[in-house]
């Protein structure tokens, strides 16, 4: 496995970066996604504490010294004890529970990259349009002061007023100030993914060919919803969760009245300084005993108490987990509904795109073949470079609308456990 440094070794020299390398180097780098892979590796672990009470256990120990008289306790030059839950009713539920729990932890681990590979295919994206959009402002601004150009001509002409001209530097001036804060926008987003990624910011230029197109999921039937809500990993790390604290509390009300059995072994080697030997008839050096205990609790305030608790933890999970499955319907729901606006709109920016690049057509025209109405109203350069500003315009708003769309698509990708999988479908 390449490691992040080699990746940000090989890409500081490199100004294009796909959105398959963000994504993967955003996993890497993310300290959520590494705290959840730590709570993975710590509920396997608690699985297997559970398993292993049935494994018997070895204690190696020595309780030398010496003593005057008649012997105390048992010194013993070393002793080997070996003990091991052999049945009791409450283990397999704390088994239970204890893979619940890792299932849980698992989902949230799927979550949290979830998040992380939205966050950083957001940013992604925002600064691939940014890059298309100060392209389109620089072409608009450069229409803008050959506009400033004409009118001054004009003026001096005396063909137009001042306030034409006045005009025309008000609508450079917008442009320059645009322009001005979709850089400050841009800059803050190469931050944003530097910190995601650990590469330096200067190292992204982004590739439009690296996103994929993103499959729409619009069907609003009740079936349909309830799929998608119950494949979200956060609705799944809280019903595991709280599938994990049933068992558990299963388990602690079957402590009492119930027996539990264990077997242990015992094998010493007395020591014979500590006269042992004149004051017991048979004594001998070796002495070894295995035996099964049986205990059966009457009444332990203590683990009546603990039971309660866990009933009480038990019950808060399924509430948990009952909110978070409405949150994530409601969610679901809510970007669907604006899926059809978000699309609607999208068709509006399109259509106004294309008329005003048929307008801009039309003018360049006539301006060119000295054609058109001899009725209608005569065409000059500085018509032809406000049609292009405002072709620049609707060029910028089109990418603001695809935008949105794809921000919501990604958001229901992310809500069904997919935009992983959707992120590194893309060329490397």
């Amino acid at each position: 496995m390449v490691s992040a440094g080699a990746v940000v070794s090989c890409f500081s020299a490199t100004a294009q970066v796909s959105l398959y390398t963000v994504a993967d180097l955003a996993l890497r780098n993310s300290t959520s996604v590494r705290m959840a892979t730590a709570d993975v590796m710590r509920a396997a672990a608690g699985l297997t504490e559970t398993k292993d009470a049935y494994i018997p256990n070895l204690i190696l120990g020595s309780t030398l010294g010496y003593s005057y008289g008649f012997p105390l306790g048992e010194p013993s030059v070393f002793s080997v004890t070996s003990s091991s839950l052999l049945f009791t009713f409450a283990q397999p539920d704390y088994i239970r529970a204890a893979r619940a729990a890792l299932q849980s932890a698992q989902f949230n681990l799927k979550d949290s990259r979830e998040q992380v590979v939205l966050d950083a295919s957001l940013d992604y994206i925002q600064l691939d349009k940014a890059q298309q959009m100060l392209a389109a402002l620089d072409q608009e601004e450069q229409c803008a002061n050959k506009l400033v150009s004409i009118e001054e001509d004009r003026v001096l002409a005396g063909v137009e007023n001042r306030m034409e001209l006045t005009k025309a530097k008000l609508t450079s001036a917008r442009i320059s100030l645009k322009r001005i804060h979709l850089q400050n926008d841009a800059d803050q987003l190469r931050q944003q993914l530097a910190h995601l990624t650990g590469l330096p910011s200067t190292s992204f230029v982004t590739n439009s060919q690296s996103i994929p197109s993103a499959p729409r999921s619009l069907a609003g039937d009740e079936e349909n919803q309830r799929a998608t809500r119950m494949n979200a990993p956060s609705v799944q790390a809280a019903q595991a969760n709280a599938k994990s604290k049933m068992y558990l509390a299963f388990g602690d009300s079957r402590q009492i009245f119930r027996p539990q059995l264990a077997v242990a072994g015992d094998y010493s080697l007395f020591a014979k300084f500590n006269n042992y030997d004149q004051y017991f008839r048979a004594f001998q050096y070796n002495n070894f005993g295995i035996g099964i205990q049986i205990r059966v609790p009457l009444f332990d305030a203590t683990v009546k108490a603990k039971e309660r608790m866990s009933a009480a933890d038990a019950a808060h999970a399924f509430a948990q987990a009952d909110q978070t499955r409405d949150v994530a319907d409601e969610q679901i729901f809510q970007l669907q509904k604006n899926m059809t606006e978000l699309t609607a709109q999208q068709r509006i920016a399109q259509l106004q795109a294309e008329l005003a690049q048929e307008q801009l057509d039309a003018i360049s025209t006539q301006l060119n073949s000295g054609s058109g109405s001899p009725n209608g109203p005569l065409l000059s350069p500085k018509d032809e470079q406000q049609a292009r500003i405002q072709e620049r315009q609707r060029y910028e708003d089109v990418l603001d609308a695809n935008y949105s769309v794809l921000r919501a698509e990604l958001n229901l990708l992310r809500s069904t456990g997919s935009i992983e999988d959707w992120a590194k479908s893309g060329p490397k």
